[in-house]
Formats: structure tokens, sequence, C-alpha cells
């Protein structure tokens, strides 16, 4: 129950994103990795088979002597030692030949290759373990010499962080000299953090002083929650060759023996490390959990401000078709033309009787003049729905700008560049922690609106046009228009209903009111006097509705491009809550 907890508190930890800049993001991106690998070397081969052998990992800093400590207990040279430094490049495993197959399949540390034979055959240290059998070791124990943890070399710090956290057991060197420095307390910690059982061994120890600086190391310990480490003095003296001698060595050799032959011993020892470091995973987790809430929240913000600006600009369209901002300048020219407006408002004046007999008369015959107004129309609408788009685009991505947190985003070569990786897909768990680049940086084509829309727009209101013609065709039909009125054409009829659409007089001023009125109430009495006072106003609504419905719609598709840019983060506005769960599942496991 423990194992299939874990494995899913893992792959939820693969799938977490942080690639904004929110407070913690940088750090949860790193512990991410070092999580996920945690998982992938220790905790899951560890949980599938607890009785393989104890993982020793030998660590300590700089020139502390580990290589030295090791071959001194194995009695023969297995790991290079010498003054230069780094001297440990290639991480040495050395393995009772019973438990090779356990180390040679990657049952540990799957992410990193295996080589044997002598170090000076591998050159460079890369991601690889070289193994050593020896049968100075039992088999239910492996040592593993890492690479110092505050090497001058980025690779070193790197495998040494990695390999402390797979090990079952550590043994931890220090000198005389060195055990007080800070980057040495801050593996103490971790280690203490995890549970993991550890040996502490203080190297090159004046014998005058042994007493002194053992008594001050373990006051130490116990300041910071480690007082049950055991302390094993190694005095410095002058000596030839590659080994220390065997008085030294003997309490760490017998130490070592014991753990490795003593099953129950053994086993408490793993028991507890897997145990501790899946307690630490845990808090961890809700660390992450909380952050990835934070970027959850950031990309909702967004995506609202977003439809916010598109939702005002269908508004400021629909306002000024209400208000009737379209009949302006050319429009109202062509009104003019198509109409014949004086000869037709006077003939209104004097009677809707007549209205039947000179209607076909102010329409007639003039086709060109309909299709220059409907033209006319077509591109002062097409102007305005581009006009408000723009404007929603601009306003989106200059949000999107000022925000420091969205920088990742513009800038994906800079110090965050890391945030906008994810893992290949189809890759191993193993290779979860290889990343691809997700896009380029995000261009500022964004702040205006697509190459599409101009095409986009003429098609919505060519099609807007059309739809209201389908109308006419309709609503006659079904009133069984005369042969007169029908002399009007359909064209004629649409292109007054259209114009009525947008007649109305706020937003209009001086002779523009008059014309418009006019417009309105010509436009209004043909049609009624055709069609019927309700239905006409149930055709004139639905046209408005229509074409507001149409503009909502195409900018629906002008606001897919910013929330296809959000959707790319890979960022699971869930992730937060379902972590907690999986987190949750694996506490009640652990009880």
């Amino acid at each position: 129950m423990i194992q299939e907890a874990a494995l899913a508190v893992r792959d939820r930890v693969v799938a977490l994103r942080f690639p904004l800049a929110t407070a913690g993001a940088t750090e949860a991106r790193a512990d991410t990795e070092a999580m996920i690998r945690q998982f992938e070397d220790h905790m899951l081969p560890r949980l599938a088979n607890l009785d393989a052998p104890a993982l020793v990992v030998v660590g300590g800093s700089t020139g502390s002597g580990k290589s030295l400590l090791v071959n001194s207990v194995l009695r023969a040279d297995v790991s290079r030692s010498g003054v230069l430094r780094p001297t440990t490049r290639c991480p040495v495993l050395v393995h009772h030949p019973d438990s090779a197959a356990w180390f040679s399949t990657g049952g540990i540390l799957p992410g990193l290759a295996r080589v044997t034979g002598s170090e000076a055959e591998h050159g460079e240290m890369g991601r690889e373990i070289r193994l050593v059998s020896s049968t100075s070791l039992p088999a239910g124990i492996a040592l593993l010499d890492a690479p110092d943890f505050d090497s001058i070399d980025a690779e070193n710090r790197a495998m040494a962080t990695q390999l402390l956290a797979a090990a079952d057991v550590w043994v931890f060197v220090t000198t005389a000299a060195r055990y007080s420095d800070a980057v040495p307390w801050s593996f103490l910690k971790q280690a203490r953090d995890r549970d993991t059982p550890m040996v502490l061994v203080l190297n090159r120890v004046p014998p005058e002083a042994r007493s002194q600086v053992s008594a001050h190391l373990a006051s130490l310990l116990k300041e910071n929650g480690l007082g049950e480490v055991a302390i094993l003095p190694v005095d410095e003296q002058d000596f030839e060759g590659s080994r220390l001698p065997e008085a030294m060595v003997a309490p760490l050799r017998e130490w070592l023996e014991h753990l490795g032959s003593d099953h129950d011993a053994r086993m408490a020892a793993v028991r507890r490390s897997l145990r501790g470091s899946l307690t630490e995973l845990l808090v961890r987790g809700e660390s992450l959990a909380k952050i990835a809430d934070d970027q959850a929240a950031l990309v909702y913000s967004f995506s609202t401000s977003v439809d916010e600006n598109y939702a005002n600009a269908a508004d400021a369209v629909r306002a000024a078709i209400a208000e009737g901002s379209v009949l302006r300048g050319e429009v109202l020219a062509r009104w003019e033309e198509f109409v014949g407006t004086g000869e037709l408002l006077r003939q209104l004046r004097t009677g809707i009787g007549r209205f039947r007999d000179v209607i076909a008369g102010a329409l007639t015959g003039r086709p060109k003049t309909g299709e220059k107004l409907n033209g006319t129309v077509e591109g002062v609408v097409e102007s305005l729905i581009r006009a408000h788009s723009d404007e929603a685009a601009a306003k989106s991505y200059a949000q999107w700008m000022a925000n420091p947190m969205m920088a990742p985003l513009f800038n994906p070569s800079g110090p965050n560049s890391a945030a906008l990786r994810v893992p290949t897909a189809g890759s191993s768990p193993a290779g979860t922690l290889d990343r691809e680049p997700l896009r380029e940086r995000v261009s500022a084509e964004l702040g205006r609106s697509s190459a599409a829309l101009p095409l986009a727009t003429e098609k919505l209101v060519r099609e807007w046009q059309g739809s209201l013609l389908e109308v006419v065709r309709t609503r006659g039909a079904e009133r069984r228009m005369t042969a007169r009125v029908l002399s009007l054409g359909v064209n004629g009829v649409s292109a007054v209903l259209m114009m009525l659409v947008f007649s109305h007089t706020g937003g209009l001023s001086g002779g523009e009111v008059a014309v418009a009125g006019g417009a309105s109430a010509a436009g209004h009495a043909m049609l009624e006097a055709l069609l019927g006072d309700e239905n006409l106003r149930k055709m004139a609504g639905a046209a408005r509705e229509d074409l507001e419905q149409r503009v909502t719609a195409l900018y629906a598709t002008e606001k897919a491009r910013f929330h296809q840019e959000l959707r790319a983060l890979g960022i699971d506005v869930d992730a937060g809550k379902l972590l907690r769960e999986d987190l949750s599942a694996l506490r009640k496991a652990l009880k």
C-alpha cells in the first residue's frame, strides 16, 4: 500500500509545473527535480525490495580523506586518493560479489550508467558509477565513495547531493579543522530531517586535542538534534601509502561488518531511512502544493483578465450599435442616396395610405445604390469590430508584460529559462528529468489582433447580411406578400431592415440626428407596412442579437490565442489539490 501511494505522489510531482515567477517558484522547480530523483534513486527501489543490500554512502567535504578511508577499510585501492582536488570524480560503488545483480541492473540510481574497470580507463566523471566487486564487505551492504559535496566542480557537487539523498546509511567524513563549517552542517541537517542512520568520522584529529574536539563536536550534534550520532575519531599522523593504519579504521570496519551481517540491524536502518525520507517528502510536498496553487491562481487571474477585456470589447461593439454610432458620414450619405430622402419623406408626411404605391418607385431601380449602402455599412461594421479587438489584444498583452511574474514567458533564455521545460514525451520514469524547450519567446504579435481577423470580420458581416436576406424571404413568404410588395426586392427590404438595426440616435448630433431620425422613421414605416409591427420588432431584435452573437464568437477565437499560451505552460489548476490528496493517502499508508 505504501508503494502504490508513493508512486501516486511521484507521478503527481512529475506533472507539476512552476513556469511563472511566483514566490518560491525557483526553489520549487529545484525541489521538484530533487524529489523526483530521490523517488527514482532510493524510495521506489527500496519499497520494491526492502531486503536488498543497504547502500552506505561515504560523503564529506573536499580533502576530508573519504577515499583514503574507503581504501583503508577495504584493504584495497578501489578509489583514487591524493592531494589533487577534486580527487573522486567518478563515484565508486563497492559491493560483495553475491550482490552484483542488485547494483549492476540499476535497481538503485537507475539514471546513472554502470562501468567497471579502473578509474583511469574512464577519465572524467560523467553520469555513471564505477562498480567494484570485493569480498571485504559482507553481502548485506555496499559502500559508495561519493564526490565532495563542496567541490569546486558543479557536476561533482550535484552528484554528491544526489548520492547522499539515495543513501540508506551515511558515513559522514569531516576533519578536526573543518567540522564546524556551514556546508557540512547543511548536509547533516538534511540527514536529521530524513532521519537517516549515520556515523560521523572525525578525521585528522591531533592526538593531544582528541577529547576536546570530540566533545565540542558532540555538543554541536546534540544542539542540532543529532545527539545519537556516533563519532569515530581518526588521529592525524604521518604515514606513506594509500591506507590508514589498521587500528585507526578498525572501529568503522567493525561498525560496517555488524550492519552488513546483522539482518535485523540492517532492516531497522533501512526502514528508518525509508520512512524518514517519505515523511520528509510529505512536508516538502505540502510546500509544492501551495506554490502550485499560486501558479494556478495567477493563470486564472490572467485568463479572467483576458476574458474581461474581450467581453468589454463585445460590449463596446454592442453599445456602438445601440447608440447609432454606425450611422455616420458615408453611411448616412449612402442611405440618403438609396431612399431618396426628401421625396420619400414628403410622401410619407401626406399619409401612409399612399405608401405602397410610392415605396416601389422609391426603391425599385436603385440596386446599385443599395449595393453601395450594403458595402459601406459592411466596411464600417468591420472597422468597428477590428478596432475593439485590437484594443482588447493590446490591453491583455500589456497586462501580461507589466506583471513581473509573467517574465519567463517573454524571456525564456533568461534566469528563469528552466521554467519553460517539460518532460520529454514518452520518457520512462527514470528519464522524467529530461527536458526540452516548451516554446519560443512569446511574440509581440500577441499584442494585436490575429492576421486572420480582417478576413474573419469580412466573412462575419457578409454572413450576417446574408442572414437578413434569409429572414426577409422567410417572413415575406409567411405573410404572402403581394406582387407589388415583392417588387421592392428582397435586397431592398433587407437593406432597410439593416439600417433599422443601427438607426438609434444616441451618439449622433446636429444634422446627423435629423437624418438618422428620418431614416429610422422611414425604415420603420416601410417595414411595418410590409411585415407588420410585431413581426418587425421581432425581426429587428433578432437581427441585432444575431450580430452581437457573431461578434462574441469572433472575439472568442481571438482571445483563444492568449488562453493557448496559458495552457501551453502545462499548469493544472487542480495540481495543488490533487497533490494534497495523494500526500494524504501516503500519510495514512505510513501510519
